[in-house]
């Protein structure tokens, strides 16, 4: 069976993505996902995205992380599948698919970035020493100050898998201010179980986050991550966050067949 792939990443959080509108792809076969987005012994990403189709919107995105488990929504993959599906002249500039989390809209401009519109927020548990919410997947927030050295994929593995998430755990996410409406972000992600160049659904939480606790009275907030840089805007109405955008670059990297 071959298959044809393609690359494609979003502030270095990177993904294989599989035109899966024929619906041939063995959806099931946990170990051969995760083969293939082993960076020695397959493709190489943090996960694998299948656009399927949809009778309702212009397609379904299916995420799996890199642990070959499907999971739940990524801004990143879905900011870049957006791209894909332009690519595969689905859309033109402005689409709605669907994901696990629901509906979303999305626009791509011409420079290649791309303004993904997430779930609204109307929960924000804050604790004494770090905020919960869940954007599309669940995600702690936590400040640190020296942020550059944190050991963030020992600290964020202790803290995904204690007692505090149970057996589901939880994306990790260590946050320095920089200015008013800057930040500074590093994030363990579920699933990869490392630290990632970048995370969607994490920088909106830490955004979010951030005014939730009084950081920032912004409501247009930019974070800079490993591998690049991202801008997350909302409204907020009394404590509950709506119009939610994650806002970023989404890169074709290359193409190519594997067989098995």
């Amino acid at each position: 069976m071959k298959f044809t792939f393609y690359k494609y990443e979003g502030t270095g959080n990177d993904f294989i993505f599989i035109d899966n509108r024929e619906n041939d792809f063995p959806k099931t076969d946990v170990k051969r996902i995760e083969k293939l987005c082993d960076r020695r012994f397959g493709i190489g990403a943090d996960g694998l995205i299948l656009l399927e189709n949809d009778t309702e919107t212009d397609f379904r995105m299916v995420y799996y992380n890199s642990d070959g488990n499907q999971s739940s929504m990524c801004g990143n993959g879905g900011r870049c599948i957006v791209a894909f599906a332009k690519s595969l002249n689905l859309i033109s500039n402005e689409t709605t698919f669907k994901a696990t989390d629901g509906l979303h809209d999305a626009t791509i401009f011409e420079n290649g970035i791309v303004s993904l519109q997430m779930k609204n927020v109307d929960e924000v548990k804050i604790e004494k020493e770090y905020v919960f919410l869940n954007t599309g997947s669940p995600h702690h927030v936590m400040m640190v100050d020296d942020l550059k050295h944190y050991d963030v994929k020992g600290n964020g593995a202790k803290i995904r898998y204690s007692d505090l998430y149970g057996k589901a755990g939880s994306n990790v996410n260590f946050v320095k201010q920089i200015s008013d409406d800057h930040f500074r972000l590093r994030t363990y992600e579920r699933g990869v179980e490392d630290e990632t160049f970048s995370c969607g659904t994490g920088a909106t939480a830490a955004a979010i986050a951030m005014n939730a606790i009084g950081k920032t009275n912004s409501h247009q907030i930019k974070l800079d991550v490993e591998g690049g840089k991202l801008e997350v805007s909302f409204d907020k109405v009394n404590d509950a966050y709506i119009n939610v955008f994650l806002t970023g670059p989404a890169t074709f990297v290359f193409e190519g067949e594997i067989e098995w």
